[in-house]
């Protein structure tokens, strides 16, 4: 009945679907345990008529020419240059730290000399991880590293991570640059932007395909068995291709342990007012419990009365009801334990881990839609993954 099986329909799930569909001309089953399709990119109308996005901000962006001509089959764009503040003792600073900010927070001549200095160690236009800044022997590049890993850095990263950024792994803390530029946007890539009706209407394209079929609600061990040599779909053999995106401990009931991750908890408000904070994002960097507000209708370009906001609170992923695991807690010992569960899947040639959960690792949305392109192109071409 079927020559495929994808379970999740999120980014991953959904553009590996249509890829094996389309091109490999494969019937292909989605099974997704939510109701819904899309993964946490999910979005929505509130009830106030505002698009909101159910698992927190996700903003597009890319330079893979790739993944956006792919993409742009399934919607068209709301494109804008993602800009983010941090909130610093009340006051509003441009993130990541750039020439900008450099000059709010040094006085001029001292800002012009330090601006100098940067661009002779760095060069124009380069952004330098703020854990590489502070090895700097100048003292003055020290004194810009301090006030960077003190303001912005230092309380925010504990509480997105439940860690010091010391025990962070460096694929988190590059992810925190100092911008040497005047560019005030939060990145650099060729494509920025929303897809234009949303995410959702994205992927509901994507997926509406008549060799792909789709089953919300339900739980892929309700339909499938993992065994050591062979995989069971509603009881008979499966030998056509399997790829899983979810989180792979669940899967077997986490009998080694579970794998670590941080989850957040988000908290919506709306008010009459057509502004909250004038602008998409405000990171708070030095205080308050959450991390970051997001003004949902800055980010989709949306003309609506009344305005809705979401509060981000980070918390340690334990598994309960409701809870959703977001960031996997990259170190040693937790990789190990990520490689008893996927050697799980040794003897099984045509089972493929696919995305942020199903791998244990980080992916923007461009890169997991990337990673699923090229896999689906290794499938179709019968090379052995």
């Amino acid at each position: 009945m079927y020559d495929s099986i994808v379970i999740g329909s999120g980014a991953a799930g959904s553009a590996m679907a249509r890829k094996l569909a389309e091109e490999g001309n494969r019937r292909v089953l989605v099974i997704e345990k939510r109701s819904h399709i899309g993964g946490n990119c999910y979005d929505r109308k509130d009830d106030y008529g505002v698009l909101i996005h159910e698992y927190g901000p996700h903003i597009f962006h890319t330079g893979k020419e790739e993944v956006f001509q792919f993409l742009s089959k399934f919607t068209e764009w709301y494109f804008f240059g993602h800009q983010v503040v941090a909130n610093v003792h009340g006051k509003l600073i441009p993130v990541p730290f750039n020439l900008n900010t450099l000059h709010m927070v040094y006085e001029k001549d001292k800002a012009e000399r330090l601006e100098k200095l940067l661009i002779s160690e760095y060069g124009e236009g380069s952004r330098i991880p703020i854990m590489e800044l502070r090895k700097n022997d100048n003292e003055e590049v020290k004194d810009i590293a301090d006030y960077v890993y003190e303001n912005i850095f230092l309380h925010y990263t504990m509480k997105q991570w439940g860690q010091t950024p010391e025990e962070i792994s460096p694929e988190v803390t590059g992810r925190v640059p100092v911008s040497i530029s005047y560019d005030n946007r939060y990145f650099e890539d060729k494509y920025q932007g929303m897809p234009k009706e949303g995410y959702t209407p994205m992927f509901e394209k994507m997926l509406a395909h008549p060799s792909i079929t789709v089953l919300t609600d339900t739980d892929c061990k309700e339909k499938i068995k993992f065994l050591p040599d062979k995989v069971l779909f509603e009881g008979e053999e499966f030998l056509g291709e399997v790829i899983y995106t979810g989180a792979l401990d669940e899967l077997f009931d986490c009998a080694y342990g579970r794998l670590p991750y941080r989850s957040l908890d988000f908290k919506f408000e709306h008010y009459k007012e057509d502004s909250f904070q004038g602008r998409s994002v405000v990171n708070y960097t030095v205080s308050e419990d959450f991390t970051r507000i997001t003004e949902f209708k800055y980010l989709t370009g949306q003309d609506v009365s009344g305005t809705t906001i979401v509060k981000e609170y980070p918390f340690a992923y334990t598994g309960a009801k409701g809870e959703i695991p977001y960031y996997a807690i990259l170190n040693e010992e937790n990789r190990s334990l990520y490689k008893k569960y996927s050697d799980r899947f040794k003897n099984l040639p045509n089972v493929y881990l696919l995305g942020r959960l199903a791998e244990y690792k980080y992916y923007n949305i461009d890169a997991i839609v990337e990673r699923a392109l090229h896999m689906a192109d290794d499938i179709i071409a019968g090379r052995k993954k």
